[in-house]
């Protein structure tokens, strides 16, 4: 049995005034409307805005210009995954829903039960038995109900999707009928690295797994460049865990569609696990990212996912999840064989440690 690899919080602390909100959100005898706004209050204050610096250590150390490093541990439960969570517990409680349900590794999980703590949702957390994730904990105390089942972490994924429907709970699933909800939130990132910068970045790097996030900010990209905010759209760099991804694999093959890999050729190791699928969920959007920017996608290892989080700790002084660094290797891999132009260059680490 596996224990699975994820961000490590003793307690997950939001601002007195999101508690204050929470508890008018959950208020029943007020309108929807004001329980609505109260809630968007709450997303303003927890939710993105996170930090956009320079990785001036980097730069000496793999000697290039302006690497700039976009920072989702900021986000409440230390992940990206708040972005999709809040979004989603948002539109459940504006459909009036008093579930919501998903499937998880451990991130995603706690995401989903913070929102949905602080909406007065109640919360389904599907998680495969033979997952030991640390978070289980953390989402006990945001009093979301864990439910294991038999099988692989897809196979856990249509099951929770099926209970969903039954029950008439809200499904959160990737891969669904929210996928555009989903993407939509993660196109904020970009819209905040370019509200950073400027402009948008010559390459943007990102970390791959079921390549929600990897559309959505490709997507935000392409959003700005439409309306004129940018002067172009980003090459995007996708990387995921050696020969362990759809995503990267079927780019690499030229194929026009995301091909499943073979489920027994998935290896689960603690630092890889958060990257790895055998079926890519939002594949196909993010394949679609790939190609349409001229983009590229590396395999990346273990060992150099272990050392680069070492290295951020030690010279950046960030507490980077391993899988997390694995877009910021595949920028600095495609400068050691290109020998970028100076320009501006923008890797986005999903989670702390």
């Amino acid at each position: 049995m596996l224990l699975r690899d994820g961000v490590k919080n003793a307690e997950i602390k939001v601002a007195s005034e999101t508690r204050k909100l929470s508890d008018f959100v959950k208020d029943k005898n007020k309108s929807l409307i004001d329980r609505l706004e109260h809630f968007e209050d709450i997303i303003n204050i927890e939710v993105g805005d996170t930090g956009l610096n320079r990785a001036k250590a980097l730069e000496r150390e793999f000697d290039i210009r302006q690497l700039y490093i976009k920072y989702e541990g900021d986000n409440p439960t230390g992940t990206q995954k708040d972005r999709i969570a809040f979004a989603q517990v948002y539109d459940a409680l504006r459909r009036d829903y008093d579930t919501i349900s998903l499937a998880t590794c451990g991130n995603y999980g706690v995401a989903v039960a913070l929102a949905a703590s602080l909406a007065g949702l109640k919360c389904k957390v599907f998680i495969p038995e033979t997952y030991h994730t640390e978070r289980i904990t953390e989402m006990e105390m945001l009093n979301a109900e864990i439910i294991k089942l038999e099988g692989s972490y897809e196979d856990v994924v249509k099951s929770s999707t099926d209970y969903a429907f039954e029950y008439g709970w809200y499904d959160a699933n990737p891969g669904g009928a929210n996928t555009p909800l989903q993407i939509t939130a993660y196109a904020q990132i970009a819209y905040e690295i370019v509200e950073d910068l400027g402009d948008a970045p010559k390459y943007c790097a990102a970390p791959v797994s079921n390549g929600t996030l990897f559309a959505g900010i490709y997507r935000g990209f392409v959003t700005l460049y439409k309306r004129g905010k940018t002067s172009r759209i980003p090459k995007m760099i996708a990387a995921s865990s050696s020969h362990k991804n759809p995503i990267v694999s079927s780019f690499k093959k030229g194929l026009s569609n995301c091909e499943d890999l073979d489920p027994k050729s998935i290896k689960e190791t603690i630092y890889n696990e958060p990257l790895i699928n055998w079926h890519s969920f939002d594949g196909e959007e993010a394949l679609f990212a790939l190609k349409e920017s001229k983009g590229y996608a590396f395999n990346v290892s273990d060992k150099k996912m272990k050392e680069m989080a070492n290295f951020l700790l030690k010279k950046e002084g960030l507490k980077i999840l391993p899988a997390s660094t694995a877009g910021l290797i595949g920028l600095l891999e495609l400068d050691e064989e290109l020998n970028f132009e100076p320009d501006r260059f923008v890797a986005v680490l999903t989670a702390k440690n």
